[in-house]
C-alpha cells in the first residue's frame, strides 16, 4: 500500500463524512495552522487538528505548565506541571505521539504587532487560543489586512463564544467588538473562573471551523457569533453580518489597522 493511501486509510471514519471526503482530507493534510496560545482553548484545538490530520501546526506561547492548568487544558499532566515545562514543548511532544505525520513548529513567545507577520508566515488559518482582547485585535487587524482567515474564541465561567472571520466574506471582530475592554473590566479565568467542559465545547467548534477552511470548504464557515452557556444550557446565534452592515468598521471597512502599529 502506498504511504499516501495508508495515511488516508487512517482517516477513513473522517473521509466517510461526505462534506469532507478524501479530497478534503488531502487538503487538510497539506494545511498549515498557527495556534496562538496553547492553554485551555489552544491545547484542545491543537489536539483535535492533529488527530484530524492537519499537515502543520505552529504553536506560539511563552507560558509554562502549572498545576492550575490541568483541569481545563488538554495534553498536559502533573509531571509537566511539576517540571514547569514550556507549554509549546510539552504540547509538541504530546502531538508527536498522537500523530507523527503532523509537523509541529514551536515559538516560545507571545504574539504581538512586532512578530505577528513572522509567526503567521505561510499558514492558511490562525486559531485564537489567547486570553485577552488586545492580542485578538492584533490578529484581527493582521488577518483582515492580509486576507487570512482566523477563528476567534473566548470562555469565562460557563460562558463561551466563537466567531469565524473570513476577510471579504464575513464580518470581522471589530464589527462586533468596537475596541478591547480595559484590562480592569476584561474578565478572565483567573478572576471569574472557568468550567472545563465550556472550554472543550467551544474549542471543538473552533476546530470544526478550521477544518472547513483547511479542507477547502471555507464557504461553509459560520457567519455567526455563537454564544453558549453550559451551566444554563443556552445557545445563542448572533448575525455578525447584520452588525457589520450597521457600522462603518474601522478595520474591514475603512482599512485602518491601528493595532498593528508597534
Amino acid at each position: 500500500m502506498k504511504p499516501h493511501a495508508r495515511n488516508l486509510l487512517r482517516y477513513g471514519r473522517q473521509t466517510a463524512f461526505a462534506s469532507l471526503g478524501a479530497s478534503g482530507q488531502r487538503r487538510l493534510m497539506a494545511g498549515r495552522a498557527l495556534i496562538v496560545g496553547v492553554g485551555g482553548l489552544g491545547s484542545w484545538v491543537a489536539e483535535l487538528l492533529a488527530r484530524s490530520g492537519v499537515g502543520m501546526l505552529r504553536l506560539a506561547d511563552d507560558d509554562r505548565v502549572d498545576i492550575t492548568n490541568i483541569h481545563r487544558q488538554a495534553m498536559y499532566d502533573e509531571r509537566d506541571a511539576a517540571e514547569r515545562r514550556l507549554k509549546v514543548e510539552a504540547a509538541a511532544a504530546c502531538l508527536s505521539r498522537i500523530n507523527a505525520d503532523v509537523a509541529v513548529e514551536t515559538a516560545a513567545e507571545r504574539l504581538d504587532a512586532a512578530n505577528v507577520a513572522r509567526l503567521a508566515d505561510g499558514v492558511h488559518v490562525i486559531m485564537d487560543g489567547t486570553d485577552n482582547f488586545a492580542t485578538r485585535f492584533v490578529i484581527n487587524d493582521y488577518c483582515v489586512k492580509t486576507h487570512l482567515p482566523w477563528v476567534f474564541a473566548g470562555v469565562v465561567g460557563s460562558q463561551a463564544q466563537t466567531m469565524t472571520v473570513v476577510p471579504g466574506r464575513t464580518a470581522c471582530l471589530r464589527c462586533v467588538f468596537d475596541s478591547p475592554p480595559p484590562p480592569c473590566v476584561d474578565p478572565s479565568c483567573r478572576t471569574d473562573g472557568v468550567m472545563a467542559p465550556a472550554v472543550a465545547a467551544i474549542a471543538s467548534v473552533q476546530a470544526a471551523e478550521a477544518i472547513k477552511i483547511l479542507s477547502g470548504r471555507a464557504e461553509d464557515a459560520s457567519p455567526y457569533l455563537l454564544k453558549l452557556d453550559l451551566w444554563k444550557n443556552t445557545l445563542q446565534r448572533i448575525d455578525a453580518a447584520a452588525a457589520a452592515a450597521d457600522n462603518n468598521c474601522p478595520c474591514c471597512k475603512r482599512r485602518q489597522f491601528e493595532f498593528l502599529e508597534e
